[in-house]
């Protein structure tokens, strides 16, 4: 089988790979569609916290071509989606409720990545996070059920109520999933970008007011002067990765406000906090890495009642062998994101 390796930054190559073969508990998945995201930008560009090479891809879905010992819920031909990872569920972080800080978290990409043909999901993940698709739902609905999951847990972690302002920054995949949630969760959302295609699209999710920020001297003064009597938004949301942006979010908080910092950033970055300001303006600041069962299984609802539509989020499909263009056209903010489609053997 054909599959995708990450070797330096900038140098992913297509290799041939055997099929693997499941142990017990263990399912094989052929890939029909594996999407583009922003984790699989920003691994080709400076790499990951793992020692290359690794595999890559971790938004897929297909059909189940084998099945381990032990494994009853699923069967070969089953049309299925399964989550990128699983907590262990016995740790201190997991009896907590914070899965995403479990230290034996299963993150399957990097060993069994989802740009391949055939895919081995962990019985960790068959039994928490993979799922039968409905017959109406087509593959590249399914595959975004993990960008979906994580925005819905970074909305979950913001203290909204009926009628707040919201302003999200950064209008990638995940900001406007962000968007999305928020307007379903009753928030007046105000969206900032550099590109008028997302911003366009942010619209139709529903945001209220959008600001380019190519336009604008000051982005949180901009986002300030939409608020009543100017005084910031109730919370502030960071889907961008940048620790520059993390900083501006800060600022177009109002008193006694929320800023959530979910965009991952580059190893060893700092961002400068306002100590007065955090101090006597009752900010709170909380960052929140990607997500949990609960809320892999609220998305996997969500996508079946199409509260987000593939329609939307992906554009072009390509073949494996050209995956570095795919990425490349994502990583430009000329796509939402693209599909990598897999021919019949």
């Amino acid at each position: 089988m054909k599959k995708v390796s990450f070797y330096a930054p900038e140098d992913i190559r297509v290799e041939e790979a055997p099929v693997p073969v499941p142990g017990p508990g263990e399912v094989v998945v052929k890939n029909k569609v594996t999407l583009t995201c922003g984790t699989d930008v920003k691994t080709y560009k400076r790499g990951y916290r793992y020692e290359p090479p690794f595999s890559m891809g971790h938004e897929a879905s297909g059909i189940v071509e084998a099945v381990g010992e032990g494994v009853t819920k699923f069967k070969k031909g089953d049309r299925v989606v399964a989550h990128n990872s699983a907590p262990c569920g016995k740790c201190y972080y997991c009896k907590k409720g914070l899965h995403s800080m479990c230290p034996d978290l299963i993150q399957n990409q990097f060993k069994n990545g989802a740009y391949a043909q055939y895919q081995l999901i962990p019985k960790p993940i068959v039994e928490q996070n993979m799922f039968h698709m409905p017959d109406s739902m087509s593959y590249k609905q399914a595959a975004l059920l993990e960008p979906l999951s994580c925005a819905l847990y970074g909305t979950a972690n913001v203290p909204i109520e009926l009628g707040d302002t919201v302003c999200v920054n950064g209008c990638g995949p995940i900001g406007l999933m962000f968007i999305r949630m928020c307007y379903l969760r009753g928030a007046r959302v105000i969206a900032c970008d550099l590109s008028d295609v997302r911003l366009d699209l942010a619209k139709k999710l529903g945001a209220q007011e959008v600001i380019n920020i190519k336009n604008v001297e000051d982005q949180a003064q901009a986002v300030k002067d939409l608020t009543e009597d100017g005084r910031g938004v109730d919370a502030a949301i960071e889907a961008a990765g940048i620790p520059e942006v993390w900083s501006i979010a800060m600022n177009m908080a109002r008193p006694g406000g929320f800023v959530l910092c979910f965009g991952g950033t580059k190893k060893g970055l700092t961002v400068p906090v306002d100590t007065t300001k955090l101090h006597y303006e009752q900010i709170t600041i909380k960052g929140v890495f990607h997500t949990t069962p609960i809320h892999v299984n609220a998305a996997f609802e969500m996508l079946k009642m199409n509260a987000i539509s593939a329609d939307d989020f992906v554009q072009n499909e390509y073949q494996i062998e050209d995956i570095e263009k795919a990425i490349l056209e994502h990583a430009s903010g000329a796509v939402i994101k693209n599909a990598i489609v897999y021919p019949e053997d």
